[in-house]
């Protein structure tokens, strides 16, 4: 048995740049402390949108080789955070991008039509089983989705959580499927989050900047949308302020999803420490361990 590190920690996202915009900074700061960080990405990303003109012909409408663009702009993500184990659920292409519309409440959802090799209309239990076996090879400690609602509602967010979820339970059950290696029970699992109070401020700096359009029609006093986490609910947050650049990085690395040059951008490259250099999170599983301030500022907290 290859002899594993001491701090395991897995990522499941769904699509090439989730994992930078939520959990870049974490990730960066854990490969730098000596942990093994797995990420496992569930589509290539195929129906997204493409913000480089010259790059538009790569659209699922036109060539359709969106996916296969995103795989080298993962690579190269990844090498800004310095993360060296990434994999596709099941290998590259295997699920689909199901791609996502608007409803009438303005939040995503499903379209009305998907493909049958959509990651959506994937069999539970055979996506799961494309993760059982690299948790049981792994044996992380720690296990970061998203939640019920896959943080926004796009259908690929959702179906990640579940099948993340049902990978977990599955790979815990020694008498399950014993050819997919010994049985490992993740110890905590984590949910990504968006703070309201950093939210919040986040959009008060936005809109003093001139930028109505990043979040349009949120107002910072306002009501939030169901994406947004009360504080009282949040129960880590990762300092990554050191690890900032590093995640800037990566998330240009992903050129054809995050437009570098636009307000929001120019925002950060002032105030990236206040937008970008705490990452929340909530428990879901396991014993918390918080510090004098209410919550865990380290995944491994209590392990």
């Amino acid at each position: 048995m290859v002899e594993l590190a001491e701090r395991r920690l897995m990522l499941v996202h769904a699509h090439p740049d989730d994992e930078t915009i939520n959990n870049g900074a974490t990730m960066a700061r854990y490969v730098a402390e000596g942990a093994h960080v797995t990420l496992i990405t569930c589509t290539l990303g195929e129906e997204g949108e493409v913000l480089v003109p010259e790059l538009a012909h790569l659209a699922s409408d036109q060539d359709d080789a969106l996916g296969e663009h995103r795989i080298g702009e993962l690579a190269n993500a990844m090498a800004e955070l310095g993360v060296t184990d990434h994999r596709f659920l099941g290998g590259a292409g295997k699920y689909r991008d199901t791609g996502m519309i608007y409803n009438d409440e303005g939040n995503a959802d499903v379209p009305h039509e998907t493909r049958k090799d959509s990651f959506w209309q994937a069999d539970l239990v055979t996506a799961a089983n494309d993760l059982v076996p690299i948790i049981r090879e792994l044996r992380p400690q720690v296990l970061v989705t998203y939640d019920q609602w896959g943080n926004y509602g796009h259908p690929d967010h959702i179906k990640a959580h579940r099948v993340a979820t049902y990978a977990a339970d599955l790979a815990a059950a020694r008498s399950y499927r014993e050819d997919l290696g010994p049985a490992w029970d993740i110890p905590k699992i984590y949910w990504t989050a968006m703070a309201e109070s950093r939210m919040r401020s986040q959009l008060r700096m936005l809109r003093d900047a001139g930028d109505e359009t990043t979040f349009e029609g949120l107002d910072p006093d306002g009501p939030m949308p169901p994406m947004i986490t009360p504080d009282r609910l949040i129960d880590c947050v990762i300092d990554g302020e050191q690890f900032v650049d590093r995640k800037m990085s990566a998330m240009k690395a992903h050129a054809t999803q995050i437009t570098v040059d636009g307000p929001f951008f120019a925002l950060s490259n002032n105030l990236g420490n206040q937008i970008w250099g705490s990452e929340p999170y909530r428990l879901v599983k396991g014993t918390p361990a918080p510090g004098p301030d209410g919550v865990e500022h380290d995944l491994f907290a209590g392990l």
